[in-house]
């Protein structure tokens, strides 16, 4: 009995300063596929993509990941979709991994889920964007509170219940 109790112990020991087990990650064909494939799922396409809402899967792969010049404005300001094809030119595959696992930009951006991505699926994404080449212009810059856009945007802000 005492036996198993310090088996027991040890075993909880090991698993307590143990590091958490690999996270999950997706296979394809090739990398790029498997990019490709994480940034439809993910939804990248939906902001980053100018022209996607509207039509949805039917924006050539040579405008794909440009960013946007509508810009979505709330209680934080106004922001715009970073030009991903741009932004990973100048990165290496690391940087990219540390940049998701790190970054913490403005609304609607759900950084709090690139967060949680496996390495291998970050750089497979990587991959799938650099492999579409540098094109379009950089966004534009964030705006502050209380400043109007110049440009489109989307009113991003909860609207209180009506009474009565």
């Amino acid at each position: 009995m005492l036996l198993l109790r310090v088996l027991s112990l040890a075993g909880t020991a090991l698993l307590v300063g143990a590091a958490a087990p690999d996270l999950p990650s997706v296979t394809g064909q090739s990398p790029v596929a498997a990019g490709e494939y994480l940034v439809a799922i993910g939804g990248c396409n939906d902001c980053h993509t100018e022209g996607w809402m509207m039509n949805p899967g039917k924006v050539p792969a040579a405008q794909r990941l440009t960013g946007s010049h509508v810009g979505w404005n709330g209680p934080w300001g106004t922001s715009y979709p970073t030009n991903l094809r741009l932004l990973v030119q100048k990165m290496s595959a690391d940087a990219w991994v540390q940049h998701a696992h790190t970054m913490q930009p403005r609304p609607p951006m759900p950084w709090y889920n690139m967060r949680s991505m496996s390495e291998p699926d970050l750089k497979a994404m990587y991959v799938y964007i650099r492999s579409l080449g540098p094109a379009g212009e950089p966004a534009p810059d964030a705006l502050p509170p209380g400043q109007k856009p110049a440009t489109s945007y989307i009113r991003a802000e909860p609207v209180p219940p009506q009474k009565g």
